[in-house]
């Protein structure tokens, strides 16, 4: 576990496990590191170095006041802070959930060198047209709006919890999710939410420059995001694909069987290479 340097005099939390194949998960707007921890054994047991951590504003991470000290430029050199923290020099599988996703695209695409493959998982390039950007940045601000009101607990344990930890609540993973998720600061969730998760900036014209192995993992019933899945399948050179049935938006903590099996055989692929 480690406290890793930002470039404006913060520290994000970091934890690494293993040795081999270098594996760094970001997780979805609002979660926390906590989300992967039913995919680091089995990863670690195929090979992996699995790397963990929380942006800026979320989990153990430090969460400033300033809404200025919240921008996706910053929050990128912090996985490369994080990336260089755990494995130096050596290119990693990037990968992560919804926004995580999102922000493992803007690394692959700004420094393909650090990356040696991706894991896109329940997400999406962004939204080209102006109106879906719209209402993208209205639902972010209304999710903000309701932390700010009435704390993380409430917004965990409310209706949005599918969407956070999973499709059963009750389960040992999503319970420490549900945890690690109410003990966040409001208002560093806010100030991402808005200053980063909601503006950032789309890749659609840019996936076809993506040249590096691309896993594209989908819940069959994550419905705002199969679309997204189809476009990223169809243009990023030689991606594959993984659909996991019954599963939602947290297809990782609702199938983790399946989900681990996936990128096992995904890095089983890319250590034969």
């Amino acid at each position: 576990m480690a406290r890793v340097a930002t470039r404006d005099g913060h520290a994000v939390y970091a934890e690494a496990h293993g040795e081999g194949i270098p594996v760094v998960l970001s997780c979805a707007l609002s979660t926390t590191h906590e989300n992967w921890r039913p995919q680091v054994q089995p990863l670690v047991d195929a090979g992996a170095r699995v790397v963990l951590w929380d942006y800026r504003g979320h989990g153990l991470s430090d969460a400033p006041e300033d809404p200025d000290a919240y921008h996706l430029d910053l929050v990128l050199d912090d996985l490369r802070r994080v990336i260089d923290w755990a494995v130096g020099d050596e290119p990693a599988v990037v990968g992560g959930l919804s926004f995580g996703g999102l922000a493992s695209l803007h690394l692959a695409l700004a420094d393909p060198q650090r990356v040696r493959a991706l894991l896109l998982v329940d997400t999406g390039p962004g939204f080209k047209k102006p109106e879906a950007q719209a209402r993208w940045e209205a639902m972010v601000e209304r999710t903000a709006s309701f932390i700010e009101k009435r704390g993380m607990a409430d917004f965990v344990g409310g209706k949005a919890a599918p969407t956070m930890v999973g499709l059963d609540p009750e389960s040992p993973a999503s319970r420490a999710a549900a945890a690690a998720i109410a003990a966040q600061a409001p208002h560093g969730i806010a100030n991402f939410a808005r200053r980063v998760a909601g503006p950032a900036s789309p890749v659609m014209d840019q996936l076809a420059d993506i040249a590096v192995p691309s896993l594209i993992i989908i819940g069959e019933n994550d419905d705002q995001y199969l679309r997204a899945a189809d476009v990223l399948e169809a243009r990023i050179p030689g991606a594959e694909r993984v659909t996991i049935p019954n599963a939602g938006h947290i297809t990782n903590l609702d199938d983790p069987r399946t989900f681990n099996r996936a990128v096992v055989d995904f890095l089983k692929r890319l250590k034969d290479s």
